[in-house]
C-alpha cells in the first residue's frame, strides 16, 4: 500500500496532510485517503502518525468503517513492527492469520513482515497458510517432485506435467505463490507442487509483457539475493542480465564499497545461538566476553589503519538462513566471518566508532564514551 509516485520527488509529509484535509472533505472516501496518507507517512519515516491514521480508522467511533479491517490491522502491525513494537506488531499479525481473511492483501503484508524480519519459518506458514485458504489443498500428485529437484540448485520447473498443476490462480494470489517460492529458497526446502505453479506463473506473465522468462530460482537464488541485498523481482532481473553479460568482470562489477564489520550478537540472540549449536560456545564465552572482543578487534583494526570500520547485528534466523544458502552447517566457526560480510554488503552496517554523545554500540542506551568507549 505505498503511493504511486516517485519516492525521490515527493514531500511525503506534505501529500499525508494534503491527503488527511481531503479525506476529511470526502468521508465516504476516508479509507483510501488516510491510507495513502499512512503510507507517505511511513515513507517520510513518521511512522507514529501513520499509526495514529491506522488507528483512526479502526475506530469504533470511525464515521465509515473500514470497508477491509483486516487489511488495515495487517498495514498497522508492519508498521508497528518497523520502530520497535514488535511484541503488539506480532499481536496482530496473529489476529489477522487468525480471522483467516478471504483477501489475499493482508496476508501477504504480514507474511511480508515476518520475512523481513527474519522470522522465515513463521512466513512460510503464513504464505503456505494463506495459499490453503485461498487455493485450497495442495494437489497430493505434485507436492514433491522429487528428492533430486531441491532449492539448492537452479532450475527451471517447465518439465512438470500441466495436467498435475492445479488451475491457474487468481491475480491477487501470485504475491503469496512467489513470496512462499522465495521464503522456500531461503530456508533450502525442496520444491512441491506450489513451486511448481508459482514458476508457471512467472514465467507466464513474463512471456505477456515480453520480456524473457527468468526462472524463479534464478530470481530467488539465495545468494544472489544476499549479495544484492534487494527482493525487488526488477532488480534482480536486471543483475542477471547484468552479470550474464558481464561475466568477466563478475566480481568487479557486483563489488561495492562497505564497511569492514565485525559481528555482534545481543544477549538473547547468543543465547539462543548457543543453545541450538553449542560447537560455537568456543567463540563465544560469555556475552560479556563478546562484546569486550568487539571492541578490542575493532581498535586494533584502527591502530593499523583500516578505514571505514562498523558492526553487524545477527539473528539467529537470519544466520541459520544465510547457512543454509551456503550449503554449509551453522555451527562451523569459519561461516561467522562470511556472515558478518554479507550483512554489511547489504547495507546492515553501523559506522564505528559511534558519534560524540551517541548511545553505545552494545545496545545498553549509555552514552559509548562512558561504556565502550571509555578508555
Amino acid at each position: 500500500m505505498r503511493p504511486d509516485t516517485p519516492a525521490d520527488h515527493v514531500d511525503h509529509i506534505a501529500e499525508a496532510e494534503r491527503l488527511e484535509r481531503t479525506a476529511g472533505l470526502y468521508p465516504e472516501d476516508a479509507e483510501h485517503l488516510l491510507l495513502q496518507a499512512a503510507a507517505h507517512l511511513e515513507l517520510a519515516d513518521a511512522r507514529d502518525r501513520a499509526t495514529t491514521l491506522y488507528d483512526s480508522l479502526l475506530s469504533p467511533s470511525a464515521s465509515h468503517p473500514p470497508e477491509n479491517p483486516t487489511l488495515v490491522r495487517a498495514l498497522k502491525a508492519a508498521n508497528l513492527w518497523e520502530y520497535g513494537h514488535e511484541a503488539e506488531a506480532r499481536a496482530i499479525i496473529d489476529g489477522v492469520r487468525g480471522t483467516a481473511p478471504a483477501d489475499a492483501a493482508p496476508w501477504v503484508i504480514v507474511a511480508e513482515a515476518l520475512e523481513a524480519h527474519d522470522e522465515l519459518d513463521q512466513a512460510h506458514e503464513t504464505f503456505t497458510q494463506a495459499l490453503t485458504r485461498l487455493l485450497g489443498a495442495m494437489p497430493e500428485a505434485t507436492q514433491t517432485l522429487g528428492a533430486t529437484q531441491t532449492l539448492g540448485a537452479t532450475q527451471t520447473l517447465g518439465a512438470t506435467p500441466e495436467a498435475e498443476a492445479p488451475a491457474d490462480p487468481p491475480y491477487p494470489t501470485h504475491p503469496l505463490l512467489f513470496g512462499r517460492h522465495r521464503v522456500r529458497r531461503l530456508l533450502g526446502a525442496e520444491h512441491d507442487a506450489w513451486d511448481g505453479l508459482a514458476d508457471r506463473v512467472h514465467r507466464t506473465r513474463a512471456a505477456a509483457s515480453g520480456r524473457a522468462p527468468v526462472p524463479l530460482d534464478e530470481l530467488h537464488d539465495p545468494k544472489r539475493v544476499w549479495a544484492l541485498g534487494s527482493e525487488n523481482p526488477e532488480d534482480l532481473r536486471a543483475e542477471i542480465a547484468r552479470l550474464q553479460s558481464e561475466l568477466g568482470s563478475y566480481r568487479e562489477a557486483l563489488s561495492r564499497p562497505f564497511p569492514v564489520a565485525v559481528l555482534h550478537w545481543p544477549s538473547t540472540e547468543l543465547t539462543e545461538l548457543l543453545a541450538a549449536y553449542p560447537d560455537l560456545t568456543s567463540e563465544y564465552p560469555s556475552h560479556e566476553a563478546h562484546l569486550a572482543t568487539i571492541e578490542s578487534s575493532l581498535r586494533e583494526l584502527s591502530t593499523s589503519g583500516t578505514p571505514n570500520l562498523g558492526i553487524v547485528t545477527g539473528t539467529v534466523p537470519s544466520y541459520e538462513a544465510f547457512a543454509a544458502s551456503e550449503g554449509a552447517s551453522p555451527d562451523d566457526p569459519l561461516l561467522l566471518p562470511q556472515y558478518a560480510t554479507t550483512l554489511a554488503a547489504r547495507g546492515r552496517a553501523e559506522g564505528w566508532p559511534p558519534e560524540a554523545g551517541a548511545a553505545c554500540w552494545c545496545g545498553t542506551g549509555r552514552a559509548y564514551a562512558e561504556c565502550h568507549g571509555a578508555r
